[in-house]
């Protein structure tokens, strides 16, 4: 007598319609860290595609736990309408202590700092729980690690704990051997563009990457894209502060450290071993601007307008074009405006696209290209979304 097929195997033959979350074929924990665009986003995005992660995946994600750096909220199953009432509060300008309507409010004690919070909300997890970092602070780095210690799993849309210290890395990713199956990044260099997937994939096939170069930043290509049109660079850069593309004080973006911190958690990815201090970074205005406020930094940009027009003249003569780009050569990983060929992938790029290229034994001349929207909290928000995912189906943490 033949045996029954399982449930899921008959479910995985042919389409069914969406189920309920108690007949899911996987459901899976996760603590979202971060309430801010992305984090909001990403929540919407869960609830919005929970027919969608039913009928092609069978898969519910299972929301146990939301936190701010001020409290969270708790339960083995948080209902999508507290979620909903989550994002309203944070939406309105609240904070999550202060929360109403049902139990498992936790507020951050008196005296208690965000990390040790973060730490204390993470031990109290289930094994594996996918923990969701979508904060842009150091303070998370303890609460991953310690949610990995523990059999959980993580994904990071925040690039600070992997582009801090080289130990740091380590510890989240794995040395020396990578633990692929508990811990995705993606979202850490790109957004959503499979970025890390590239290179990972790269790594797996043993196709060595010689030479990675990159646009890792919206902002500075819309400014690069203005000199290549012969506009002033102090008037690209207004602009662009009044269109909301910079940070309220611009040197955030022009001074490359976002830039930086992005090429090498490539580098990283690539097995280099290097700190921050080792990554030569050229900012966009000279030394004596960082002390100024921004009023007055603003005020003294027009200085620099016969420079950068001199250096898009330069380029252009000689069919080229300034980007300002990151390039990860030779042990080198440096950051700054560069001269790129106008047929080159880069040089082709315009706008606020973000753009990467791996040159490897199988892609020695043309390159591996990776080119997208690299910024914006949707297109961050759907690139975690499919790390989870993933991670759901990954073999468990706690599988020896």
């Amino acid at each position: 007598r033949r045996a029954r097929s399982s449930p899921v195997r008959r479910y995985q033959r042919r389409p069914q319609p969406p189920l309920p979350p108690y007949q899911m074929s996987r459901t899976t924990n996760f603590a979202l860290i971060g309430t801010g665009g992305v984090g909001r986003a990403l929540l919407e995005m869960i609830m919005s595609s929970r027919d969608h992660h039913a009928s092609t995946y069978g898969l519910w994600l299972n929301a146990c736990l939301v936190a701010d750096s001020s409290g969270a909220i708790a339960a083995p199953s948080l209902a999508d309408a507290r979620l909903r009432d989550a994002l309203k509060l944070k939406e309105s300008g609240g904070k999550l202590k202060d929360m109403s309507g049902g139990d498992g409010v936790v507020a951050r004690a008196d005296g208690q700092t965000p990390s040790d919070f973060l730490s204390q909300l993470v031990d109290g997890l289930a094994p594996d729980t996918i923990v969701v970092d979508c904060t842009a602070t150091d303070d998370t780095s303890s609460a991953l690690e310690s949610a990995l210690a523990k059999g959980q799993r993580v994904v990071c849309a925040n690039k600070k704990p992997f582009s801090g210290t080289q130990a740091l890395y380590d510890a989240l990713v794995g040395h020396p051997h990578r633990h692929i199956q508990r811990v995705r990044h993606e979202s850490t260099v790109g957004a959503g563009l499979p970025v890390i997937a590239a290179l990972q994939r790269l790594t797996a096939a043993n196709d060595p990457v010689k030479r990675v170069a990159g646009t890792f930043s919206g902002t500075l290509g819309y400014v690069m894209t203005g000199l290549q049109e012969g506009r002033p660079f102090s008037a690209i850069v207004t602009e662009a502060k009044e269109l909301g593309y910079t940070e309220p004080d611009p040197r955030d973006d022009l001074g490359g450290v976002d830039v930086a911190r992005k090429a090498l958690i490539i580098a990283r990815g690539m097995g280099w071993r290097m700190e921050m201090k080792d990554v030569a970074v050229e900012p966009l205005y000279p030394a004596d601007f960082a002390s100024l406020s921004v009023d007055d930094f603003m005020k003294r940009l027009p200085e620099l307008d016969a420079g950068f027009a001199d250096k898009a003249s330069a380029a252009k003569a000689q069919g080229q074009t300034l980007r300002y780009a990151a390039s990860i050569e030779d042990g080198k990983l440096t950051v700054g405006p560069q001269t790129v060929a106008l047929t080159s992938p880069l040089g082709s790029l315009s706008g606020t696209d973000n753009l990467v290229e791996f040159y490897t034994k199988w892609y020695p001349e043309s390159p591996l290209v990776v080119r997208g929207a690299g910024a914006g909290a949707g297109t961050t928000a759907a690139g975690i979304l499919a790390d989870m995912v993933e991670l759901a189906f990954s073999q468990s943490a706690n599988t020896k």
